[in-house]
């Protein structure tokens, strides 16, 4: 029986880049439908955790709460594969004996229910000094750019000469202004479109960060760029 085409979800902003449909989620993740790939940005496990070891008072849980999104996600599209685009731990100091039991915990959940869905980590700047995953986790780490389909799965934003980037790296972020001086930060995707020229990059977009306490970028509008605000259970096209 031919598989049914994917419906967008509700609250997704549906978007074509490179030639594919793909889904902008309200859970500050990228949904590429034909190929069954979830892309996620800057989860920055462990990062409470961080803070915690040098003293400094913060509140946790955010790793259950990161894990916890995670799981619906993973649940509700089912995926053949992750593409964490960099960050995954935040520092060395995240491999803490908890952290690293609820990341187990996590992924043994997942290989009882999900044994065929592939992991994938594109090195970022925090995985660097944090060290890779544990083995037991089952990620495959590659260095950016990972080429899959007509996307480079990167970490840092860059330009590529052949192949559509898909980043993080930056937290990107965006205002929203309403009458007098109200004023509203929303996590924000961001595209920039493809400059004309026969040697020119492809284009790129840059993703949100998916983990909770990872503050934001500030985005500047530019020539060709466009936003896309996440809020309200929901993903909106912002106006040129």
């Amino acid at each position: 029986m031919a598989e049914q085409p994917t419906l967008t979800e509700a609250g997704a902003c549906p978007v074509h880049w490179a030639g594919q449909d793909l889904q902008l989620l309200p859970d500050r993740a990228l949904w590429w439908p034909a190929q069954r790939v979830l892309f996620i940005a800057d989860l920055h496990i462990g990062k409470a955790a961080t803070y915690r070891a040098l003293g400094q008072p913060v509140p946790g849980g955010t790793t259950q709460q990161n894990l916890a999104r995670l799981s619906r996600l993973i649940d509700s599209h089912r995926p053949k594969q992750i593409v964490f685009l960099g960050d995954f731990l935040h520092a060395a100091q995240a491999q803490t004996p908890d952290v690293l039991a609820a990341l187990a915990a996590w992924r043994q959940h997942h290989r009882e229910h999900h044994p065929d869905m592939a992991l994938t980590l594109v090195r970022g700047n925090h995985d660097s000094r944090a060290g890779d995953p544990p083995a037991t986790l089952d990620i495959t780490v590659v260095d950016e750019p990972h080429l899959i389909g007509p996307y480079a799965a990167c970490h840092h934003p860059q330009a590529h000469a052949t192949h559509f980037v898909l980043a993080g790296h930056l937290h990107p972020s965006c205002s929203l202004r309403g009458p007098g001086r109200d004023r509203l930060r929303l996590p924000c995707f961001v595209l920039d479109t493809e400059p004309s020229g026969p040697t020119a990059p492809i284009g790129m977009a840059i993703l949100p960060a998916f983990g909770e306490f990872t503050g934001g970028w500030p985005v500047q509008g530019a020539p060709g760029r466009r936003l896309y605000a996440v809020g309200g259970g929901g993903v909106w096209a912002l106006p040129g």
